[in-house]
Protein backbone atom coordinates (compact mmCIF):
# COMPACT_ATOMS: atom_id res chain seq x y z
CA UNK A 1 0.00 0.00 0.00
CA UNK A 2 2.82 2.16 1.22
CA UNK A 3 4.50 1.63 -2.19
CA UNK A 4 1.55 2.22 -4.21
CA UNK A 5 0.90 5.81 -2.67
CA UNK A 6 4.75 6.69 -3.26
CA UNK A 7 4.23 5.57 -6.80
CA UNK A 8 1.18 8.12 -7.26
CA UNK A 9 3.68 10.95 -5.51
CA UNK A 10 6.18 10.22 -7.96
CA UNK A 11 4.06 10.24 -10.75
CA UNK A 12 2.54 13.34 -10.01
CA UNK A 13 6.03 14.83 -10.03
CA UNK A 14 6.58 14.40 -12.98
CA UNK A 15 3.27 15.14 -14.41
CA UNK A 16 2.96 18.94 -12.56
CA UNK A 17 7.20 18.85 -13.61
CA UNK A 18 6.61 18.48 -17.40
CA UNK A 19 4.07 20.87 -17.35
CA UNK A 20 6.01 23.42 -15.60
CA UNK A 21 8.89 22.49 -17.75
CA UNK A 22 7.09 23.27 -20.87
CA UNK A 23 5.93 26.15 -19.80
CA UNK A 24 9.04 27.90 -19.15
CA UNK A 25 10.57 26.58 -22.57
CA UNK A 26 7.73 28.04 -24.42
CA UNK A 27 8.56 31.66 -22.82
CA UNK A 28 11.92 31.27 -23.44
CA UNK A 29 11.22 30.48 -27.06
CA UNK A 30 8.68 33.55 -27.26
CA UNK A 31 11.06 35.94 -25.86
CA UNK A 32 13.88 35.04 -27.75
CA UNK A 33 11.71 35.36 -30.91
CA UNK A 34 10.52 38.62 -30.27
CA UNK A 35 13.89 39.99 -29.05
CA UNK A 36 14.98 39.07 -33.00
CA UNK A 37 12.30 39.97 -34.19
CA UNK A 38 12.60 43.58 -36.25
CA UNK A 39 10.63 46.28 -34.48
CA UNK A 40 7.77 47.52 -36.32
CA UNK A 41 7.02 51.03 -37.53
CA UNK A 42 4.10 52.79 -37.79
CA UNK A 43 2.78 55.36 -40.66
CA UNK A 44 2.78 59.10 -39.13
CA UNK A 45 2.46 62.67 -40.82
CA UNK A 46 4.42 65.15 -38.63
CA UNK A 47 4.99 68.94 -38.47
CA UNK A 48 7.62 70.88 -37.41
CA UNK A 49 6.76 73.48 -34.28
CA UNK A 50 7.41 77.05 -35.02
CA UNK A 51 6.99 80.18 -33.26
CA UNK A 52 3.71 82.78 -34.44
CA UNK A 53 2.12 84.98 -33.01
CA UNK A 54 -0.95 84.45 -31.68
CA UNK A 55 -4.33 86.50 -30.91
CA UNK A 56 -6.00 84.47 -28.42
CA UNK A 57 -10.06 84.88 -28.07
CA UNK A 58 -12.54 85.07 -25.16
CA UNK A 59 -15.30 82.65 -25.73
CA UNK A 60 -19.14 83.47 -24.79
CA UNK A 61 -23.17 82.55 -25.51
CA UNK A 62 -25.82 84.97 -25.45
CA UNK A 63 -29.03 86.35 -26.97
CA UNK A 64 -29.38 88.62 -30.13
CA UNK A 65 -31.84 91.47 -28.89
CA UNK A 66 -32.83 94.49 -31.14
CA UNK A 67 -31.80 97.62 -30.34
CA UNK A 68 -35.33 98.91 -29.81
CA UNK A 69 -38.35 96.83 -29.35
CA UNK A 70 -41.97 96.68 -27.63
CA UNK A 71 -45.41 95.14 -27.91
CA UNK A 72 -47.21 98.00 -28.88
CA UNK A 73 -50.41 98.33 -26.95
CA UNK A 74 -53.39 100.58 -26.20
CA UNK A 75 -54.17 102.35 -23.13
CA UNK A 76 -57.24 102.78 -23.32
CA UNK A 77 -60.42 100.32 -23.79
CA UNK A 78 -62.38 100.52 -27.67
CA UNK A 79 -63.73 98.72 -30.73
CA UNK A 80 -61.22 98.74 -33.56
CA UNK A 81 -62.82 101.14 -36.05
CA UNK A 82 -59.90 101.16 -38.50
CA UNK A 83 -56.33 99.48 -39.07
CA UNK A 84 -53.52 101.15 -41.02
CA UNK A 85 -50.98 98.60 -41.25
CA UNK A 86 -50.05 95.35 -42.28
CA UNK A 87 -47.59 92.44 -40.59
CA UNK A 88 -43.93 93.08 -41.72
CA UNK A 89 -44.89 96.30 -42.66
CA UNK A 90 -41.83 99.04 -42.51
CA UNK A 91 -43.29 101.76 -40.37
CA UNK A 92 -41.95 105.63 -39.30
CA UNK A 93 -42.19 106.83 -36.51
CA UNK A 94 -45.59 108.27 -35.17
CA UNK A 95 -47.08 106.09 -37.91
CA UNK A 96 -50.72 105.27 -37.18
CA UNK A 97 -51.50 102.05 -36.76
CA UNK A 98 -55.20 101.51 -35.25
CA UNK A 99 -57.69 103.61 -34.39
CA UNK A 100 -60.82 103.05 -31.89
CA UNK A 101 -63.79 104.13 -31.90
CA UNK A 102 -64.06 107.96 -30.74
CA UNK A 103 -67.48 109.34 -31.81
CA UNK A 104 -68.15 110.28 -28.62
CA UNK A 105 -65.14 111.96 -27.83
CA UNK A 106 -65.46 113.51 -30.89
CA UNK A 107 -68.62 114.78 -29.97
CA UNK A 108 -68.13 115.97 -26.88
CA UNK A 109 -64.81 118.12 -28.30
CA UNK A 110 -67.39 119.40 -30.91
CA UNK A 111 -69.64 120.94 -28.17
CA UNK A 112 -66.97 122.24 -26.17
CA UNK A 113 -65.23 123.95 -29.46
CA UNK A 114 -68.47 125.28 -29.62
CA UNK A 115 -69.38 126.85 -26.50
CA UNK A 116 -65.27 128.71 -26.03
CA UNK A 117 -66.47 131.42 -28.70
CA UNK A 118 -69.10 132.69 -26.50
CA UNK A 119 -67.02 132.28 -23.46
CA UNK A 120 -64.08 134.13 -24.42
CA UNK A 121 -65.74 136.88 -25.69
CA UNK A 122 -68.29 136.64 -22.12
CA UNK A 123 -64.59 136.88 -20.89
CA UNK A 124 -63.39 139.69 -22.56
CA UNK A 125 -66.54 141.88 -22.14
CA UNK A 126 -66.59 141.28 -18.89
CA UNK A 127 -62.65 142.36 -18.21
CA UNK A 128 -63.48 145.66 -20.43
CA UNK A 129 -65.98 146.55 -17.93
CA UNK A 130 -64.35 145.97 -14.93
CA UNK A 131 -61.82 148.83 -16.33
CA UNK A 132 -64.31 151.34 -16.17
CA UNK A 133 -66.20 149.76 -12.98
CA UNK A 134 -69.19 148.38 -14.24
CA UNK A 135 -68.51 145.06 -12.83
CA UNK A 136 -66.76 143.48 -9.80
CA UNK A 137 -63.65 141.67 -9.54
CA UNK A 138 -65.65 138.29 -8.16
CA UNK A 139 -67.61 138.29 -11.73
CA UNK A 140 -64.16 138.91 -14.31
CA UNK A 141 -62.44 135.81 -12.21
CA UNK A 142 -65.35 133.15 -12.28
CA UNK A 143 -65.63 134.61 -16.27
CA UNK A 144 -61.99 134.16 -16.16
CA UNK A 145 -62.23 130.49 -14.64
CA UNK A 146 -65.20 129.10 -16.84
CA UNK A 147 -63.21 130.26 -19.84
CA UNK A 148 -60.06 128.15 -18.52
CA UNK A 149 -62.10 125.04 -17.05
CA UNK A 150 -63.93 124.77 -20.73
CA UNK A 151 -60.22 125.07 -22.52
CA UNK A 152 -58.85 122.57 -20.41
CA UNK A 153 -62.36 120.18 -21.35
CA UNK A 154 -61.18 120.93 -25.01
CA UNK A 155 -57.66 119.69 -24.15
CA UNK A 156 -58.92 116.78 -22.21
CA UNK A 157 -61.15 115.74 -25.36
CA UNK A 158 -58.15 116.17 -28.04
CA UNK A 159 -55.82 113.89 -24.96
CA UNK A 160 -58.16 111.34 -24.99
CA UNK A 161 -58.68 111.31 -28.74
CA UNK A 162 -55.27 110.94 -29.46
CA UNK A 163 -54.67 107.95 -27.30
CA UNK A 164 -57.43 106.36 -29.18
CA UNK A 165 -54.88 106.55 -32.09
CA UNK A 166 -52.42 104.30 -31.60
CA UNK A 167 -48.84 105.17 -33.44
CA UNK A 168 -45.42 103.67 -33.91
CA UNK A 169 -42.92 104.84 -31.70
CA UNK A 170 -39.69 104.62 -33.38
CA UNK A 171 -38.87 103.71 -37.30
CA UNK A 172 -38.95 99.74 -37.27
CA UNK A 173 -40.73 96.87 -38.95
CA UNK A 174 -44.03 95.36 -37.57
CA UNK A 175 -44.51 91.98 -36.67
CA UNK A 176 -47.45 89.59 -37.02
CA UNK A 177 -50.44 91.35 -36.16
CA UNK A 178 -53.12 90.48 -33.55
CA UNK A 179 -56.32 92.38 -34.23
CA UNK A 180 -58.64 92.98 -36.47
CA UNK A 181 -61.41 95.51 -37.02
CA UNK A 182 -64.50 95.44 -35.07
CA UNK A 183 -62.52 93.86 -31.90
CA UNK A 184 -63.26 95.15 -28.61
CA UNK A 185 -59.76 95.92 -26.43
CA UNK A 186 -58.86 95.87 -23.21
CA UNK A 187 -56.78 98.18 -22.03
CA UNK A 188 -52.94 96.71 -23.09
CA UNK A 189 -53.85 94.64 -25.41
CA UNK A 190 -51.01 93.13 -27.67
CA UNK A 191 -51.43 94.77 -30.91
CA UNK A 192 -48.17 93.95 -32.78
CA UNK A 193 -44.33 93.66 -32.06
CA UNK A 194 -42.06 96.67 -33.37
CA UNK A 195 -38.41 95.86 -33.64
CA UNK A 196 -35.76 98.52 -35.21
CA UNK A 197 -33.84 95.55 -36.54
CA UNK A 198 -30.96 98.36 -38.30
CA UNK A 199 -28.85 97.56 -35.54
CA UNK A 200 -28.25 94.85 -33.06
CA UNK A 201 -27.34 93.96 -29.57
CA UNK A 202 -26.40 90.81 -28.24
CA UNK A 203 -26.16 90.62 -24.06
CA UNK A 204 -23.70 88.14 -22.75
CA UNK A 205 -22.30 87.89 -19.30
CA UNK A 206 -18.11 86.10 -18.84
CA UNK A 207 -16.30 84.96 -15.47
CA UNK A 208 -15.57 87.70 -13.40
CA UNK A 209 -11.88 86.75 -13.60
CA UNK A 210 -12.15 87.92 -17.79
CA UNK A 211 -13.11 91.13 -16.57
CA UNK A 212 -9.62 92.74 -17.04
CA UNK A 213 -9.31 91.18 -20.76
CA UNK A 214 -12.30 93.40 -22.03
CA UNK A 215 -13.19 96.95 -22.60
CA UNK A 216 -15.48 99.45 -23.97
CA UNK A 217 -14.83 99.27 -28.28
CA UNK A 218 -13.48 96.12 -27.83
CA UNK A 219 -14.16 93.94 -31.43
CA UNK A 220 -15.54 91.10 -31.46
CA UNK A 221 -16.62 88.56 -33.82
CA UNK A 222 -20.17 86.69 -33.45
CA UNK A 223 -21.30 83.36 -35.04
CA UNK A 224 -25.08 82.47 -34.89
CA UNK A 225 -26.57 79.13 -36.29
CA UNK A 226 -28.72 80.36 -39.08
CA UNK A 227 -25.41 81.97 -40.98
CA UNK A 228 -22.98 79.51 -39.75
CA UNK A 229 -20.43 81.00 -42.61
CA UNK A 230 -20.76 84.36 -41.36
CA UNK A 231 -18.50 86.05 -38.72
CA UNK A 232 -20.92 89.33 -37.75
CA UNK A 233 -18.81 92.14 -36.44
CA UNK A 234 -19.75 93.96 -33.07
CA UNK A 235 -18.01 96.09 -30.62
CA UNK A 236 -18.43 96.23 -26.76
CA UNK A 237 -20.66 98.69 -25.67
CA UNK A 238 -21.53 98.75 -22.47
CA UNK A 239 -20.47 96.32 -19.15
CA UNK A 240 -22.40 96.17 -16.09
CA UNK A 241 -21.35 98.17 -13.25
CA UNK A 242 -21.76 94.87 -10.73
CA UNK A 243 -20.80 91.23 -10.52
CA UNK A 244 -23.54 89.36 -9.60
CA UNK A 245 -22.87 87.42 -6.37
CA UNK A 246 -24.39 84.21 -6.42
CA UNK A 247 -22.53 83.09 -10.09
CA UNK A 248 -19.98 85.63 -10.44
CA UNK A 249 -20.50 86.13 -13.54
CA UNK A 250 -21.30 89.97 -14.95
CA UNK A 251 -23.23 91.13 -18.06
CA UNK A 252 -21.44 92.56 -20.98
CA UNK A 253 -23.45 94.16 -24.08
CA UNK A 254 -22.43 94.83 -27.55
CA UNK A 255 -23.92 96.26 -30.53
CA UNK A 256 -24.02 94.46 -33.79
CA UNK A 257 -24.45 96.08 -37.54
CA UNK A 258 -27.43 94.83 -39.37
CA UNK A 259 -27.46 96.60 -42.85
CA UNK A 260 -28.50 93.40 -44.45
CA UNK A 261 -30.99 92.26 -41.94
CA UNK A 262 -29.40 88.83 -41.51
CA UNK A 263 -29.72 89.33 -37.57
CA UNK A 264 -32.94 88.49 -35.56
CA UNK A 265 -33.58 89.08 -32.13
CA UNK A 266 -33.89 85.91 -30.26
CA UNK A 267 -31.20 83.44 -32.23
CA UNK A 268 -28.61 82.04 -29.78
CA UNK A 269 -25.20 83.48 -30.76
CA UNK A 270 -21.79 82.58 -30.14
CA UNK A 271 -19.57 85.42 -29.30
CA UNK A 272 -15.46 84.96 -29.90
CA UNK A 273 -14.35 88.72 -28.01
CA UNK A 274 -10.65 89.34 -29.70
CA UNK A 275 -7.71 90.04 -27.19
CA UNK A 276 -4.43 91.43 -27.59
CA UNK A 277 -1.92 89.54 -30.35
CA UNK A 278 0.93 87.92 -28.20
CA UNK A 279 4.01 87.36 -30.05
CA UNK A 280 6.34 84.55 -30.64
CA UNK A 281 4.06 81.32 -29.05
CA UNK A 282 4.13 77.61 -29.84
CA UNK A 283 0.89 76.90 -31.78
CA UNK A 284 0.52 73.14 -33.09
CA UNK A 285 -2.49 71.35 -34.76
CA UNK A 286 -5.07 70.36 -32.19
CA UNK A 287 -4.87 67.22 -33.60
CA UNK A 288 -1.45 66.33 -31.76
CA UNK A 289 -2.32 66.35 -28.96
CA UNK A 290 -3.43 63.27 -26.77
CA UNK A 291 -5.37 63.03 -24.02
CA UNK A 292 -4.60 60.67 -21.26
CA UNK A 293 -5.40 60.08 -17.73
CA UNK A 294 -1.77 60.91 -16.58
CA UNK A 295 -2.05 64.43 -18.72
CA UNK A 296 -2.11 65.79 -22.15
CA UNK A 297 1.02 64.52 -24.02
CA UNK A 298 2.40 64.80 -27.71
CA UNK A 299 5.06 62.78 -29.46
CA UNK A 300 7.95 64.49 -30.14
CA UNK A 301 10.21 62.49 -33.19
CA UNK A 302 14.15 61.64 -32.69
CA UNK A 303 16.58 60.22 -35.14
CA UNK A 304 18.07 57.57 -33.14
CA UNK A 305 20.41 54.78 -34.20
CA UNK A 306 20.52 51.45 -33.27
CA UNK A 307 23.25 48.90 -32.24
CA UNK A 308 24.30 48.59 -35.95
CA UNK A 309 24.89 52.22 -36.30
CA UNK A 310 21.49 51.92 -38.82
CA UNK A 311 19.51 55.34 -37.71
CA UNK A 312 15.81 54.95 -37.16
CA UNK A 313 12.87 57.67 -35.96
CA UNK A 314 11.62 57.54 -32.81
CA UNK A 315 8.62 59.18 -31.11
CA UNK A 316 8.56 59.79 -27.39
CA UNK A 317 5.56 61.38 -25.40
CA UNK A 318 6.19 64.60 -23.37
CA UNK A 319 3.31 66.02 -21.58
CA UNK A 320 2.88 69.32 -22.75
CA UNK A 321 1.00 72.40 -20.48
CA UNK A 322 -2.44 73.91 -22.83
CA UNK A 323 -3.74 77.35 -23.59
CA UNK A 324 -6.73 78.92 -25.63
CA UNK A 325 -7.24 76.95 -28.37
CA UNK A 326 -9.16 78.55 -31.79
CA UNK A 327 -10.11 77.24 -35.58
CA UNK A 328 -8.00 73.66 -34.67
CA UNK A 329 -4.95 75.35 -33.54
CA UNK A 330 -3.78 75.48 -29.93
CA UNK A 331 -1.32 77.46 -27.83
CA UNK A 332 1.15 75.10 -25.97
CA UNK A 333 2.44 77.13 -22.72
CA UNK A 334 5.40 74.36 -21.72
CA UNK A 335 6.60 71.09 -23.01
CA UNK A 336 8.06 71.44 -26.25
CA UNK A 337 10.20 73.90 -27.98
CA UNK A 338 10.71 75.35 -31.51
CA UNK A 339 12.23 73.10 -33.62
CA UNK A 340 11.08 69.83 -32.43
CA UNK A 341 9.46 67.46 -34.75
CA UNK A 342 5.87 66.06 -33.59
CA UNK A 343 3.21 63.23 -35.07
CA UNK A 344 0.00 65.30 -36.09
CA UNK A 345 -2.00 62.05 -36.94
CA UNK A 346 -1.46 58.47 -36.83
CA UNK A 347 -0.06 58.48 -32.60
CA UNK A 348 -3.02 56.47 -31.71
CA UNK A 349 -1.15 52.60 -32.18
CA UNK A 350 1.90 54.49 -31.09
CA UNK A 351 4.13 53.50 -27.63
CA UNK A 352 6.12 55.37 -25.64
CA UNK A 353 9.49 54.78 -27.42
CA UNK A 354 8.08 54.05 -31.11
CA UNK A 355 9.02 53.56 -34.35
CA UNK A 356 7.26 55.35 -36.98
CA UNK A 357 7.68 56.54 -40.66
CA UNK A 358 7.29 59.99 -41.78
CA UNK A 359 3.96 59.80 -44.55
CA UNK A 360 3.84 63.27 -44.65
CA UNK A 361 5.62 66.52 -43.29
CA UNK A 362 6.11 70.17 -43.18
CA UNK A 363 10.00 69.19 -44.11
CA UNK A 364 9.58 65.86 -45.53
CA UNK A 365 7.62 64.56 -48.56
CA UNK A 366 7.43 60.98 -49.05
CA UNK A 367 6.87 59.16 -52.50
CA UNK A 368 2.77 58.01 -52.79
CA UNK A 369 3.60 54.42 -52.80
CA UNK A 370 4.19 54.78 -49.24
CA UNK A 371 0.42 54.17 -47.53
CA UNK A 372 -1.85 56.64 -46.30
CA UNK A 373 -3.16 56.47 -43.23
Amino acid sequence: MKKWIASAIILALLVFGSVIGFNMFKAMKIQEFMANRPIPEFPVTSTTVTLEDWTPHLRAIGFIEPIQGVNIANEVTGKVSEIKFESGQKLKANDPLVYLDSEVERANLKAAQGRLSAVQRNYTRLNSLFSKGSVSQGQVDDAEAELLALQGQIESSQATISRRIIRAPFDGIAGLRNVFIGDYLSAGTDIVRLEDVSKMRLRFTIPQNDLNKINIGQAMNIFVDAEPEIAFTGTISAIEPAVNYQSGLIQVQADIPNTAQQLRSGMFAKASIILPTVPKQIVIPETAINYTLYGKTVYVVTEQQDKSGKSFLQADQRIVTLGKSKEGSIRILGGIKEGDLIVTSGQVRLSNAAHVTIIESDILKIPAEIPAL
